[in-house]
């Protein structure tokens, strides 16, 4: 991966200009409530007079105020104040539909009867004023409905209200006014009502139910799974859920912030004034609740967390699975109504291990594949296209919700929210189920390493380090400018882990390739000495990490069958895809991967082909060192997009000579590369020998397909050669089957560097073989002998790069090939061939 600069969201925080364009633009109620909130202990008789006032033309507003439901009211009273939430939190307010109000409501507003109501006990001046100010942890002991002597109190906090009625059957109880929006009264019942409330502004009234009736929506199995930091299903418990509770529909929301003093739910329901919706917070787990009746999907919504030292700041949603558009930066409340097709694709996926299946992989970044097209848009294309190539599988480089396209996704904000810019969840889903009906497997970038610095996103997220490590040298990246995750801390790791299932179980994603795991696996990468702190054995190993991707890889492979979990390592780590269990000679346990990409084959293999070949006889090791230790782990042969941007090339133009040179090294490379041991990793625009290096700004060069271009054909000719590549190797259980095993490949000579030449055997679990033959040398190599088995009576050529259809010269064996007895290169048998120049072959038994 190659990381940009971090962008940020809007900033929350209001200039001194802007705070006193608010207080002019503020209407009548509010300029009240700030003066008042302002007044200390002794000026409260003053404010009683006041709200007497104020209580009796409520009482004339309320009877000539129309009632209304949902949020209409409020958007009314809150119309003055709409340019101060704007300000305040960088958004739009969304007005919010109007449901139809329920004809029993009318009915039961029609008889309802004026209730006498007491003064209620008063409001603690504590609680009072933590409500004020975003601080109160247990709102719900004090807002709503509570038993007393004498009958039951009702409390209400109703910023910018002038009358708060309590609506119960045939019940009606006006609330006396309190001053700065709290609102109470004693009514003579027995016990708490079912009840709602009629809110009076200015200009209208709304009926509503009071979130404060509810109990807590997170049940005590929830807690304590998250307290554990072992919620395999995070994402159900927290975030922004549309539910019924209680029998009536709302959102539960719920967040992770154990530093805050309060957290309060802002969004375009109460126009970005989280004032009146504190949460409470659900004991010693961290974890903040509120349900919030008639708020629905579509949302938009942040929460206002007061820090440990008194400031506030708008959060997005760790746990949001929808987000707007970037560059805004609010979470969305989103309710998935998704049927999935897929069911026979999932029903055969796990029928063998990756390792053990054919595995060529076309690397896609879907915001620039077809640039402009959405999620829906790219599975009318994109499932064809890879089909027709003959790839098994597809990459996606980061999917998750990111602020800055120039990152390609791998600085991530919205962990749980797949990227708003190519649609919502829904059509994302549409996307992979078209994939999987096209039989296509889709794998995915998955990025645990690090997070950016985004004020609005995860650093210090309740004011303290939370998802970051605490140590300031533990914590920052020093290549990206990012923060690295505590992976000591169990909260932190169920985030992760729990991220990893969630794609795989909601999205039905088969796979999972983590990004950067040598960054999260040394505690000194890139550091210097006295930049890091050896860890309690006095080594280099980042044992918080080791224990995070093993928990993450147990997990995955026990709740979700037949997915495969893939790590971008750049080391030689002993045991990446070793299962956990199993201790190797360092005394670690496996990482539990199933594939590991095999950087030093790339970087190796690359090198030597930009050689001029009259040099590579000189770097001939660097083809064949990869066979030392190709069994170590399981391997994938990644060309990615890390290969062919920032100066390195496109794949085609890191090859010597001219034009017919450098295509004809490329398919000789791309056959050398499908033959050897490991799976193959193409990135897109590599397939049609795309000469520019890529860019996220336009994509691959599809006009180079154009057959109005003169050299179209060249280009046809190499994606011709890609399709015939996978064609063959999925029908080849040699090339496959025995990926991880040393007896699924023999050399027959890989010492032949003068001539430029390699070959060796593939080998099937029946011992059924393929010759592959590569010769780097830009000459003709005729009657080139090789020793082969002698149990074979001959052999067809069925792939030559050189083919004339993909552009080549047309030399090679067009008939089968009859061993001699003659033996050699410790043979029995041996066969003659015609190897073209700078091409590769492949011959089966006839």
């Amino acid at each position: 991966m190659t990381p940009r600069p971090s962008s940020s969201g809007p900033d929350p925080k209001k200039t001194a200009e802007e705070k006193s364009a608010a207080k002019k633009a503020a209407p009548p109620e509010k300029a009240v409530a700030k003066k008042t909130t302002a007044k200390k202990a002794t000026a409260k008789n003053a404010t009683s007079r006041n709200a007497t006032s104020r209580n009796a033309t409520s009482r004339k507003a309320a009877a000539k105020a129309p009632v209304a439901t949902g949020t209409t009211a409020a958007k009314t009273a809150a119309a003055a104040k709409k340019t101060v939430a704007r300000k305040a939190v960088g958004k739009k307010p969304v007005a919010k539909k109007t449901p139809a109000r329920k004809p029993a409501a009318k009915k039961a507003l029609k008889k309802a009867v004026p209730v006498e109501v007491a003064v209620s006990p008063s409001l603690d001046a504590v609680d009072r004023e933590r409500l004020l100010a975003g601080t109160h942890h247990d709102p719900h002991s004090v807002l709503g409905a509570h038993s007393v002597p004498g009958g039951v109190a009702f409390r209400a906090f109703r910023p910018y209200a002038r009358a708060v009625t309590v609506l119960s059957g045939e019940l009606r109880a006006e609330l006396h006014d309190d001053g700065d929006g709290f609102f109470s009264g004693l009514v003579p019942v027995q016990e708490v009502p079912v009840h709602r409330l009629l809110v009076t502004y200015e200009r209208t009234a709304q009926e509503v139910d009071d979130p404060y009736r509810f109990l807590p929506t997170l049940g005590d199995l929830d807690l304590h799974l998250i307290g554990e930091g072992r919620h395999e299903q995070l994402w159900q418990a927290l975030g922004a859920h549309p539910v019924t509770h209680e029998g009536v529909a709302g959102t539960r929301f719920t967040v992770w912030a154990p530093n805050a003093r309060g957290v309060r739910v802002a969004g375009g329901f109460n126009f970005w004034d989280g004032t009146g919706h504190p949460m409470r917070s659900l004991g010693g787990t961290g974890v903040w609740e509120l349900f919030l009746p008639g708020v629905g999907a579509g949302e938009l919504y942040k929460f206002e967390i007061t820090r440990p030292d008194g400031s506030r700041t708008f959060r997005a949603d760790p746990l949001a699975r929808r987000t707007e558009v970037p560059p805004a930066t609010s979470s969305v409340v989103h309710a998935s109504d998704y049927t999935w097709g897929d069911e026979e694709w999932l029903a055969r996926r796990a029928a063998a291990p990756a390792h053990e299946a054919p595995l060529s992989v076309y690397e896609v970044h879907l915001a620039s594949w077809r640039p402009g097209l959405t999620y829906r848009e790219l599975a009318e294309q994109l499932p064809a296209y890879v089909a027709d190539l003959g790839f098994t599988h597809v990459e996606l480089m980061p999917v998750a919700e990111h602020p800055f396209g120039g990152s390609w996704g791998y600085q991530v904000t919205g962990f749980y929210a797949p990227t708003a810019r190519l649609g919502d969840p829904d059509d994302f889903k549409y996307l992979v189920d078209r994939l999987h009906q096209a039989g296509i497997g889709v794998l995915m970038d998955w990025v645990p390493a690090h997070f950016p610095r985004d004020d609005w996103a995860l650093a210090e997220f309740d004011g303290r380090p939370l998802y970051e490590h605490s140590d300031p040298l533990r914590a920052a990246h020093p290549d990206w400018g990012t923060l690295e995750f505590d992976f000591g801390r169990r909260e932190v790791r169920n985030f992760l882990v729990a991220n990893a299932v969630y794609w795989c179980e909601e999205f039905h994603i088969d796979g999972l390739r983590v990004d950067a795991v040598a960054s999260m696996l040394y505690l000194d990468y890139s550091r210097e000495p006295g930049q890091w702190t050896p860890n309690e054995h006095g080594g280099r190993e980042n044992l918080d990490a080791v224990a995070f991707l093993q928990e993450m890889n147990a997990t995955v492979y026990r709740r979700v069958p037949g997915v495969v979990t893939v790590a971008e390592e750049s080391t030689a780590w002993d045991g990446v895809t070793r299962a956990t269990h199993h201790k190797g000679p360092s005394g670690f346990g496996g990482l539990g991967f199933g594939l590991k990409w095999n950087m030093g084959w790339m970087h190796d293999s690359l090198e030597y082909m930009s050689h001029e070949p009259v040099h590579r006889k000189y770097h001939h090791g660097e083809m064949t060192f990869s066979m030392v230790y190709a069994y170590s782990e399981n391997y994938v042969l990644p060309i990615s997009h890390d290969e062919v941007v920032h100066g390195k090339k496109s794949l085609v133009s890191k090859m010597p000579g001219d034009w017919w040179q450098q295509r004809a090294n490329e398919r000789a490379y791309l056959g050398f590369m499908w033959a050897h041991p490991g799976k193959q990793l193409l990135f897109m625009g590599q397939e049609f020998a795309q000469g520019a290096e890529w860019s996220e700004a336009h994509g691959p060069d599809w006009w180079l397909l154009d057959p109005g271009y003169g050299a179209a054909a060249d280009h046809r000719g190499m994606r011709d050669l890609v399709r015939d590549l996978n064609t063959v190797y999925r029908v080849t259980p040699a090339l496959w089957q025995r990926d991880t095993h040393p007896s699924g490949f023999a050399w027959v000579v890989g010492d032949a560097a003068e001539d430029n030449v390699l070959a060796f055997l593939r080998l099937d679990a029946d011992g059924t073989p393929l010759l592959a033959v590569s010769n780097f040398a830009p000459v003709v190599r005729p009657d080139y002998r090789l020793g082969v088995p002698d149990d074979v009576p001959a052999w067809h050529e069925v792939l030559n790069t050189d083919a004339a259809r993909y552009g080549g010269g047309d030399v090679g064996n067009p008939d089968p090939v009859k061993p001699e007895p003659q033996g050699w290169h410790g043979r029995p048998a041996s066969v003659r061939l015609t190897l073209p120049p700078l091409s590769t072959v492949w011959l089966r038994p006839a």
